[in-house]
């Protein structure tokens, strides 16, 4: 069965993905700084520049914005910006966005191209890419490495708070190895593909030592989702295989493919920065400033179905109606939400990590 089939389409991602840009934005500092130190006398003489995981383009494409200037600043040779997701990604608004008006986005001397496939593949030339980036697609698991998980929809378990439901120690160390080989097959595959001295900046919703992003998002989604199966909407078994293929590392998780004792990709990246923080989250930020709990509810909806949807459809192929279900689940969700949202709270926990290619 395939991990997912990427973010909602059709312009959903990019309506509700402000959390993500939040995350996103805190470390934009990071590339003009990290530009600025580059060197693009060598070959090749295009300048590649690379987002893995792009989804629909809107967040990609301001970061190649801020990213192509940086270049700029230091180079007048040919940009390529290139943006790649799963091969079932929506790649439509991505295409729109990025020529308007039949021009660049980027302006001009810079050309686009967009590439489907795994990023824990190699999917560009050797050598080609001089900055290469990824914002939170990284949690996403390459596999999933058991055919259920009974007791919680993430392999991270229930938040403190609510404490409904359980992942055994053996079940979280199966997706915890599965998450650390996909983090080494990524950095191999981007070391491959980077130039020497390339940047390569890997940014992540993560888990921290107060809060961590899974909280109170996953477990609204569990409520519903044992909602259904209490009024035999779903069955037990349709709950128990159903699981988010998505892991929330720690810091040390994130880094430790490069800095552990006998890392496997040590000898490929110097690490040149890393920090784990948390981002404030516009819908939460509106609603403690408006107490508008149904706008609240329908904005955090929205944002949590972008990327779950996607997931749960594929455990309803056989449902005769799945479009009703999925329907039924959401609104169940911005209904408990709605009742009772302090037993839901959000925080934005990411961490990043700026890389520089050895060798």
């Amino acid at each position: 069965m395939a991990v997912t089939t990427g973010m909602i389409g059709r312009g959903f991602y990019n309506r509700n993905s402000a959390p993500q840009w939040a995350a996103i934005n805190y470390v934009l500092p990071w590339i003009v700084e990290a530009a600025s130190g580059m060197d693009f006398a060598d070959p090749p003489t295009t300048v590649g520049l690379a987002d893995f995981g792009c989804s629909e383009g809107g967040n990609s494409i301001a970061v190649m914005t801020t990213l192509v200037a940086a270049c700029r600043e230091h180079t007048t040779r040919p940009i390529q910006t290139i943006h790649s997701d799963l091969p079932t990604n929506d790649f439509s608004e991505l295409f729109k966005r990025l020529r308007p008006e039949g021009r660049s986005v980027f302006g001009e001397a810079v050309q686009s191209a967009a590439v489907g496939g795994s990023m824990y593949d190699q999917l560009l030339p050797p050598r080609s890419v001089h900055f290469a980036t990824t914002f939170n697609a990284i949690g996403f698991l390459g596999a999933r490495p058991l055919d259920r998980l009974p007791g919680y929809i993430l392999p991270n378990g229930p938040s403190r708070l609510r404490g409904v439901g359980a992942v055994a120690e053996a079940e979280h160390a199966a997706f915890e190895q599965q998450a650390a080989r996909d983090l080494e097959a990524f950095l191999t595959a981007r070391s491959a593909e980077l130039v020497p001295g390339g940047k390569l900046l890997v940014e992540v919703f993560g888990a921290g030592a107060e809060h961590r992003t899974c909280d109170g998002i996953y477990d609204v989604l569990n409520d519903a989702l044992l909602a259904h199966v209490s009024d035999g909407t779903i069955s037990r078994n349709v709950y128990e295989t159903f699981y988010q293929p998505v892991y929330f590392r720690t810091l040390d998780e994130l880094t430790a493919p490069v800095t552990a004792p006998q890392a496997q990709c040590a000898g490929l990246f110097r690490m040149e920065r890393v920090e784990s923080y948390e981002v404030p989250v516009p819908f939460v930020e509106d609603y403690q400033g408006s107490g508008d709990v149904d706008v609240y509810a329908n904005a955090f909806t929205n944002f949590l179905r972008a990327f779950t949807e996607p997931v749960l459809r594929l455990h309803l192929d056989h449902d005769p109606d799945p479009s009703t279900v999925v329907t039924s689940i959401y609104d169940h969700i911005k209904g408990l939400l709605r009742a009772n949202p302090e037993r839901y709270p959000f925080h934005y926990v990411a961490h990043a990590m700026l890389l520089t290619r050895i060798g």
